[in-house]
């Protein structure tokens, strides 16, 4: 990230989602031209789309869903209900043009009002980092909420510990916050999910590393206690994966 780096925003008089949303109103077009194509992406929204496969018609939130393109567009198109979030106005705008089968809101992801275990998916592709990192938490139980008991949560988030950074990225101030995989293991138990899967990955396109995660709301209550088998697997799996 660029080296014009400080702690907090307070100085610029706007809240981090809100330098959030600016930014890319600024950016948003430049952006899909230099990001628009992942190959990494493309491998975990195939992921998403098998998860996703044994329902007809899935209902999935897209958390961040930018300017509807790769996600939003491809799922529709292969038949299922989308509703994408963004709290960028022109971001929103472009996806509607994009995606015109789904459905979209123009709000902080965090602020949204919908039904409980309404949703069989949630995504969030490079989402969450836009948001202060002691957000995570309370972000991560109202997805579970979200869900539909068996619904798997499919996203990226940080995979090294960033505390609240601002600066210039893309000509732009732009802000992004995280934790480490370790602490996110935490979070995500703690809000009720069972972990399925979890890779930190070099990014194909900016030189940067996400923690893709696969976790699934329960169909029964988690109990307290050891790890499942299937989690224990995974987790191991996290740093032996990293390339």
């Amino acid at each position: 990230m660029a080296s014009r780096a400080r702690q907090n925003d307070a100085s610029d008089g706007f809240g981090p989602k809100r330098l959030v949303a600016m930014g890319y109103d600024k950016i948003a077009e430049e952006y899909l031209a230099r990001y628009g194509s992942s190959s990494v992406r493309d491998r975990w929204l195939s992921q998403l789309v098998m998860l996703v496969a044994p329902r007809v018609r899935a209902r999935i939130l897209d958390l961040g869903c930018g300017a509807g393109i790769p996600l939003t567009r491809h799922l529709t198109l292969l038949g299922h209900y989308v509703l994408g979030v963004d709290a960028s106005a022109r971001q929103i705008a472009l996806a509607r043009r994009n995606a015109p089968l789904a459905d979209f809101i123009h709000a902080d992801m965090t602020t949204i009002d919908v039904p409980a275990a309404s949703f069989d998916a949630v995504a969030a592709f490079y989402s969450i980092t836009h948001m202060p990192r002691r957000e995570h938490a309370g972000l991560f139980k109202q997805i579970a909420e979200w869900l539909r008991p068996g619904g798997v949560l499919v996203g990226s988030l940080g995979a090294a510990a960033l505390p609240d950074w601002q600066g210039e990225w893309m000509g732009t101030e732009m802000f992004f916050s995280h934790y480490d995989a370790d602490t996110y293991i935490v979070l995500l138990r703690e809000a009720g999910f069972a972990i399925e899967r979890m890779e930190q990955l070099d990014q194909d396109n900016e030189v940067t590393r996400f923690l893709w995660t696969v976790a699934r709301r329960p169909t029964a209550p988690a109990r307290a206690g050891r790890l499942r088998r299937t989690e224990r697997s995974e987790l191991r799996g996290i740093y032996s994966n990293s390339r």
